[in-house]
């Protein structure tokens, strides 16, 4: 009877060992599973190029990086600073980086040379360009009609001026009446502190803000936007390289998912992600890296039309009239079709779009 009862318990006991053996295994089993799982998880290196040295305006790419927005859509994300526009558009033809943001306008220039690479703009930042004169009022400059007979500073390749022959027509402004001072771009902001000229074009949230602490009074600056006065035109945009996008349709997808995620985040408290692009900057003030940044974000970024349809898309009636704007100083090979400059193709759906 003692006998058969110690048969049962050491049966029961193998019984359990064998269960807790196979429990044991089957655990192993699943942790390697998810660990295949995650080795599957490719991870995508992306060569990003600012269009210029970072400064307050690139806090949402600045963002994506350090809250870790592209690390979360598995992208290695490394970030270069172009010259300009121009410049970031070369190196995205040449497949020297893989995505980079660009003047949309200068876009169009480009792709209508015969042997231009088809880059296309697959995400808009800025809905509104940020062209402008910057002027003095002591000058006598209060609008843009006061422009007339008045000296202009101009930069070679300066993306605003090109536009000015449009504005000058939609405003009434015989543009011969203005009198053009080519400078370079070192002497802009000092030539108009100086009162050498009573003018200059560039972009409302850099030129602006530099005289400002250049120690120009901030009530004797007018910033006239040419968006206040008839531009249509798109400001700067995500370009990518054809043969990558080709390659990395859903990398490019998550590179504009995390982008969006940065500029909500820089939305939510601009002054708190001033500081992490100052982490990136040298002896750069605060005061004026916020306040470009703010600049940025309320005449170009988050203007009526994207708070009615989202960020990041084109609307083709616009893009139209942007087209004519840009042929009054720029004379189409062919004129492009929206499929020609902008791929919608990458963009999340319009509700996921929405900034507030």
């Amino acid at each position: 009877m003692f006998k058969a009862s110690l048969k049962k318990v050491t049966r029961k006991k193998t019984k359990r060992a064998a269960l807790s053996a196979s429990l044991f295994i089957a655990l192993c089993l699943g942790a390697l599973g998810a660990l295949g799982a995650n080795a599957a998880v490719s991870v995508t290196a992306i060569r990003f190029s600012l269009d210029r040295a970072i400064d307050g305006a690139a806090a949402p790419f600045i963002l994506a990086s350090s809250k870790g927005f592209f690390r979360a859509e598995n992208l290695n994300v490394t970030t270069d600073a172009a010259t300009g526009s121009q410049d970031a558009i070369k190196r995205v033809a040449s497949g020297e980086v893989d995505i980079a943001l660009a003047d949309i306008n200068a876009l169009i220039r480009y792709r209508d040379n015969e042997s231009a690479v088809p880059v296309k703009a697959v995400f808009i930042l800025y809905d509104k360009a940020p062209y402008a004169m910057i002027a003095r009022k002591s000058r006598g400059i209060t609008t843009m009609t006061d422009i007339a007979g008045k000296s202009v500073g101009l930069v070679e390749g300066d993306l605003a001026m090109r536009l000015w022959p449009a504005i000058a027509k939609q405003n009434g402004i015989k543009s011969d009446r203005v009198r053009i001072e080519k400078l370079s771009a070192a002497v802009r902001e000092p030539m108009l502190s100086a009162g050498q000229v009573d003018a200059v074009s560039g972009f409302s949230f850099l030129s602006a803000i530099n005289l400002r602490n250049r120690g120009v009074p901030a009530n004797d600056l007018v910033v006239l936007r040419f968006a206040d006065f008839g531009a249509e035109v798109y400001g700067h945009a995500l370009i990518v390289n054809p043969t990558f996008a080709a390659s990395n349709h859903e990398a490019v997808k998550a590179f504009i998912r995390a982008t969006i995620a940065g500029v909500r985040l820089t939305l939510k408290d601009p002054a708190k992600a001033i500081d992490d692009v100052l982490a990136k900057m040298d002896g750069a003030s605060r005061d004026v890296e916020l306040e470009r940044l703010r600049a940025s974000i309320a005449d170009n970024l988050v203007t009526e039309e994207v708070k009615k349809n989202g960020i990041g898309g084109v609307e083709p009636k616009r893009f139209e009239t942007a087209l004519d704007q840009i042929a009054d100083d720029f004379e189409f090979r062919k004129r492009p079709a929206l499929a020609d400059i902008f791929d919608e193709s990458f963009l999340p759906p319009a509700g996921a779009r929405k900034i507030n």
